[in-house]
């Protein structure tokens, strides 16, 4: 080789960071030559001329020791995976947080691509008879190829599917997703249809991502209380635990007996459905098990079944059995279907003593929002109250009153908010919460719709 020697060779290839292997083949036996190749790592230094069993040996040798190396090397990346899948497990559920003795650097965290500005918990399971070959992944619904695990992580626990969301881009095209399907129209067999999904709120930090996971946990246990047709839950959805949380009572049950049976014999449409709704939103939040909140529900009917049946002497009045009213409350699968079904008992009775016009359910569900309208009211949970199907209620209901049903009860909300507004010592965020807002933006926002000027501006006009 002209100017370079085959020790320059070697030595411009380990400066550019070439790794491989090197035999020397040389007529020099001269020692400094032999000890420069050693400094370059030269697997094995032979003299001319070759002895060719010894070049082989060589070979070999160098060829074990790849293996040994590509063995090792996959070793060591089987057991970095599953290092990973444990401290991702950890982190998620709150055990490496809470209980973890070992200190790794944020270098660790980011060879395990685990780094990120932010983080969410999501969790999903399915549910319903649709074949696998129509199942969703995860990366379907998100519509990303998480190439190299830089978007989510996942794995399962009890048979539900955990996902760790990383970083913006990937929490952008959850709420893409979120916006999308809670808004879709499923169709009955649809694989989308089979989903139920909950997710904790976001979060900076890798030590508190098990606070996301925690709350989204809560939230998958809560299927019991979803709407009809609802698939999602989120963190703003959780219920309001304190230490004077509610919990399932005698005296509970009592009442809302006592308050049905009376409504019932007024033939008062509006009070038993504000009494349904409040016994419902009672159950939504009582720290129970659902179990106790089917065993109350079950009692609420009986005893109900057994007041009328005295009231009326057993006549006129059609109950289901006793056996088929508990075995229906202890196979449904939410509690909007059974407070629909207490609501259709109900309202049989009244239909046998009363002959409502369309307009006076209307003037009864109108004096319900006005009284319920700091509540979370939506179409579908009052419409069953009042004997009607939703998607005709709401026609119906712009129909007569000139404007849909949101529309109505915001500016109820509005109307009320600005009497509020007028008394000083209540701060604006806490005008929002009493009329039914929780987001203060989102009042706001609402407010300047209606109005035309924010609630600050609206509270300064009165001063003068």
């Amino acid at each position: 080789m002209p100017k370079l020697t085959g020790i320059d060779i070697i030595r411009i290839a380990r400066e550019q960071g070439y790794n491989g292997r090197f035999i020397i083949l040389s007529g020099y036996s001269d020692f400094s030559y032999a000890q420069a190749a050693i400094r370059y790592g030269v697997e094995c230094y032979l003299t001319k001329p070759i002895d060719e069993d010894e070049l082989l040996d060589a070979i070999h040798t160098i060829k074990e020791s790849l293996m040994q190396e590509h063995r090792a090397s996959d070793n060591i990346a089987l057991y970095r995976e599953k290092a990973k899948d444990v401290i991702l497990h950890e982190l998620i559920t709150g055990i490496w947080t809470k209980d973890n003795t070992a200190e790794l650097s944020s270098a660790d965290f980011q060879s395990m691509q685990l780094e990120a500005d932010i983080y969410q918990v999501v969790i999903y399971e399915k549910f319903g008879s649709i074949s696998d070959d129509k199942n969703y992944l995860f990366t379907d619904l998100l519509n990303i190829t998480n190439s190299g695990n830089h978007s989510f992580e996942s794995f399962q626990e009890d048979n539900k599917n955990v996902i760790l969301l990383k970083g913006s881009f990937a929490l952008r095209r959850f709420e893409d997703f979120l916006s999308h399907y809670e808004k879709m129209e499923l169709q009955e067999g649809s694989p989308l249809d089979s989903f139920f999904l909950t997710y904790g709120h976001p979060v900076k930090s890798l030590d508190e991502i098990y606070l996301s996971y925690e709350e989204a946990f809560t939230l998958i246990k809560r299927r019991f209380f979803c709407i009809q047709g609802q698939h999602t839950l989120g963190y703003s959805e959780l219920p309001t635990m304190s230490s004077n949380s509610l919990i399932i009572s005698d005296d509970k049950l009592n009442m809302y007996c006592n308050a049905l049976t009376n409504y019932l014999q007024a033939n008062n449409r509006k009070q038993v459905a504000s009494t349904l709704f409040a016994m419902e939103q009672y159950l939504y939040n009582v720290d129970s098990s659902i179990k106790s909140i089917r065993l109350f529900l079950t009692d609420v009917l009986l005893q109900l079944k057994e007041n009328i049946n005295k009231i009326y002497n057993n006549s006129r009045v059609s109950f289901p059995s006793n056996s088929a009213i508990i075995d229906y409350i202890e196979h449904s699968h939410y509690l909007y279907e059974i407070i629909l079904y207490i609501s259709e008992q109900v309202k049989s009775i009244m239909d046998t003593n009363d002959n409502s016009s369309r307009d006076s359910i209307l003037d009864d569900i109108l004096y319900y929002i006005d009284n319920n309208y700091q509540n979370n009211i939506k179409l579908e949970t009052i419409a069953p109250l009042f004997g009607y199907n939703s998607a005709y209620l709401g026609k119906l209901f712009t129909k007569v009153i000139g404007e849909n049903f949101n529309s109505y009860i915001d500016h109820r909300r509005i109307e009320h908010s600005k009497k509020l507004l007028e008394q000083q010592n209540i701060k604006v965020y806490e005008v929002s919460e009493r009329v039914g807002y929780k987001n203060v933006d989102y009042f706001h926002k609402k407010f300047k719709k209606y109005v035309g000027i924010s609630p600050a501006e609206y509270r300064k006009q009165l001063k003068f």
